[in-house]
C-alpha cells in the first residue's frame, strides 16, 4: 500500500521538483556566496591580522600577473593604435588618435582585460588550491586547529585582489600607450607633439578614477566569486574542476555585467 501510493505520487511530485529545482539551485548559491562573502568581510576585521597570508596572496595576485598582464596591454595598445589610426586618417583626424586610445585604454579596455587576465591565471588557481583544501580535507583540519579557514584563507585572497588590480589596470594603461606610440609616432609616423598635446587636452582625471573604480570592483568579485567556488568545492577531482570552470565563467561574466552597470552610473553622473 505504501509503495502503491509513493508510486502514485510520484509523477504529480516530478514535475514539480523539475520546473523548481534550477530556481532553488540558483536562489541556494546565491545565499551561499553571500553568506560566505560576508564572512571573509568580517574576517578582514577581526583579530588575529595575519600579514603573512597577505603578503604571499598579494604577491601571487599582483607580482606574478605582472608579466601576462603587460603583454596583453603592450599588444592591446598596438593593435588600437593601429585600427585608430586607420580609421581616423580617412576624415583627417588621425592626430588625435593619441586621445582616443587614452580614453579607451583608460576607462574600459585596461580594467576589463586586466580584471580577465587575472581571472583566467589567478582566480583560477584561486578556486582549484581551495578546492583541492576541501577535498583533501585539509580545510576541516585547520577548523580542528581551532583556526577559522575563511578568515586565514578567504580574508588575505579578498584584500591582496581588491589591492593589487588598480596597480595593474595603471601598469596596464602604461604599457598600452607605450605600445601604441611605438606605433603611431614610429611606425605610422604620427607627429609625437600632437599625439601628446591632444591627450592633454582631452583626458581628465575622471577618466582615470573610472578605471580604477571598475578595477577595485572587478577585484573584489574575482576573489569572491573564485573563493565561493573553491571553498564549497565537492566530489573530488572532477568536483576541483568543475568549480574552477565555474569560478573563471561566473567571474568573466560578472566582470562584464558590472562593467556596463558601472558605465552607465558614472556616464549619467
Amino acid at each position: 500500500m505504501t509503495a502503491d501510493a509513493v508510486s502514485d505520487a510520484s509523477p504529480d511530485a516530478g514535475p514539480d521538483a523539475s520546473i523548481f529545482a534550477p530556481v532553488l539551485d540558483a536562489l541556494d548559491g546565491i545565499g551561499s556566496f553571500v553568506l560566505l562573502t560576508s564572512r571573509t568581510l568580517t574576517g578582514m576585521i577581526r583579530r588575529p591580522f595575519r600579514f603573512s597570508p597577505l603578503l604571499a596572496a598579494m604577491e601571487f595576485i599582483g607580482v606574478q600577473s605582472i608579466f601576462i598582464v603587460a603583454l596583453t596591454g603592450t599588444f592591446s595598445g598596438m593593435v588600437l593604435a593601429l585600427q585608430t589610426v586607420n580609421a581616423l586618417r580617412k576624415f583627417g583626424a588621425d592626430g588625435v588618435v593619441g586621445s582616443v586610445v587614452a580614453v579607451s585604454l583608460t576607462r574600459e579596455i585596461s580594467p576589463v582585460f586586466a580584471a580577465l587576465m587575472v581571472t583566467a591565471r589567478a582566480g583560477s588557481a584561486m578556486a582549484a588550491e581551495l578546492g583541492n583544501m576541501r577535498v583533501t580535507e585539509q580545510i576541516d583540519a585547520i577548523v580542528t586547529m581551532g583556526v577559522s579557514p575563511v578568515q586565514y584563507l578567504l580574508s588575505p585572497r579578498l584584500v591582496a585582489s581588491v589591492v593589487m588590480m588598480p596597480l595593474l589596470c595603471v601598469l596596464y594603461t602604461c604599457v598600452g600607450m607605450a605600445g601604441a606610440w611605438l606605433v603611431a609616432i614610429e611606425g605610422l609616423g604620427i607627429d609625437a607633439g600632437v599625439f601628446i598635446a591632444n591627450i592633454e587636452k582631452y583626458m581628465v582625471p575622471r577618466d582615470f578614477w573610472m578605471g580604477e573604480i571598475k578595477a577595485v570592483v572587478f577585484g573584489f568579485l574575482i576573489s569572491a566569486v573564485s573563493c565561493n567556488q573553491g571553498f564549497r568545492a565537492s566530489g573530488g577531482a572532477r568536483g576541483v574542476g568543475l568549480a574552477t570552470t565555474r569560478a573563471v565563467v561566473q567571474s568573466s561574466v560578472a566582470i562584464l555585467i558590472a562593467n556596463y552597470l558601472i558605465t552607465s552610473l558614472m556616464t549619467d553622473i
